[in-house]
């Protein structure tokens, strides 16, 4: 065996349960609302910036935290940045919104940004990767070490519906209602290394895993295993991948508190040598599809023996039981603004409604741009 197939790949610890998030922002022409490519344009002007990022296409805008030790300091960080792309949009004549998918652009319009990084992918995986034009939220939540790393991330496999439906926000593609709360997952589990993470049992076998992929040229690095969950071993990181874009910030910040409250949780019981409790396979991806497909209105699997319940009775649930976490954690606002979300509506179902009053995009749209400006502007 040579010394590449056994490389190791260690886990820089997070003895804290530190936050990070990522939040990919549709780049758009304030007249149409057509998506627009602007961030050349925006980068620029704003140079090497830390937290503000080029994505693959010309149309997408990345905005990331620094580390961050609770939620509310998550929520400053990337209002604090997006205000940044505020100031310079009449400039260059761009909106911004947040949610999954844009209802109508196209994708064999959007300029792909010119990096090597992004050609090389598109000319690697082709068609589906050219059809990427999704945005999307990811959490990373610190963790001690690669065991409990593992252990967490079978764990909350049983909650992606949860953490799916929660942050729905892609009901349309190409002028079409598309009867999914999140068309965003379908199209990204398109890719090859995209979607459910495999079933690992410890954090060595999720290493040999690894450098079998890379030693079998399936991938290069590990930043392209693109799971639901996956662990970040060069930030000791868990990284929750699976949410749409929310629309609002205040969103962010609820499924933020959401996933640290249900990773601590999880941590005490593997510290305590209590069994986190992990649905079979099939039945996490059945969950997975049941939120994509109906979002808050799916009925899941909460057991191996095929108990169910509705998503709006068993949220409140477990939001009860996470209460005590949050309290901890500082995040008890945040939290409770989940079932703000169950009682005012997921993004997805305010898009539906706002279209089924005017029959237009443009309205939906004009919505979920105003959300956006509204929320961030209005955030201390």
């Amino acid at each position: 065996m040579s010394n590449d197939f056994a490389t190791k790949i260690p886990f820089n610890s997070s003895p804290n349960p530190t936050l990070g998030v990522e939040l990919e922002i549709q780049i758009q022409d304030p007249k149409t609302y057509n998506l627009k490519s602007g961030s050349v344009l925006l980068l620029d002007r704003l140079g090497d910036h830390p937290k503000i990022k080029q994505e693959l296409t010309q149309s997408t805008i990345e905005v990331i935290t620094g580390i961050c030790n609770n939620v509310a300091e998550t929520r400053a960080d990337l209002t604090a940045s997006i205000r940044e792309l505020y100031e310079l949009a009449d400039e260059f004549d761009l909106a911004f919104a947040s949610a999954g998918t844009h209802p109508f652009a196209q994708w064999r319009d959007q300029d792909i940004y010119p990096n090597e990084r992004y050609q090389h992918l598109v000319d690697k995986i082709q068609w589906p990767a050219r059809r990427l034009l999704i945005y999307g939220l990811h959490v990373h939540v610190g963790i001690s070490s690669g065991e409990k790393a593992i252990a967490i991330l079978n764990g909350l496999t049983t909650y992606l519906p949860h953490m799916l439906a929660l942050s729905s926000s892609s009901p349309f593609i190409d002028h079409e209602i598309t009867g999914l709360a999140s068309a965003r997952t379908k199209i990204f589990e398109g890719m090859p290394t995209a979607g459910l993470p495999f079933r690992l049992n410890s954090y060595g076998e999720f290493q040999r895993f690894m450098n079998t992929l890379v030693r079998a040229k399936a991938i290069e690095t590990i930043r392209e295993i693109w799971w639901d969950i996956r662990p970040h071993p060069g930030f000791g990181t868990l990284e929750i991948r699976v949410c749409d874009a929310p629309s609002t910030l205040r969103e962010v910040a609820a499924l933020t508190a959401f996933i640290q409250c249900l990773a601590v949780s999880m941590s005490d019981e593997y510290e305590n040598g209590v069994p986190i409790g992990v649905l079979h396979t099939w039945i996490v991806r059945e969950n997975k599809w049941r939120g994509a497909r109906h979002g808050l209105d799916a009925e899941v699997i909460i057991s191996n023996e095929g108990d169910q319940m509705p998503l709006r009775e068993h949220i409140p649930q477990v939001l009860e039981e996470l209460a005590p976490y949050a309290e901890t954690l500082g995040c008890s606002t945040e939290l409770a603004d989940v079932q703000r979300i169950l009682d005012d509506g997921a993004s997805y179902e305010r898009q539906l409604r706002r279209y089924a009053e005017s029959g237009r995009f443009e309205d939906v749209l004009a919505a979920l741009t105003e959300e956006l400006r509204a929320d961030v502007w209005e955030t201390a």
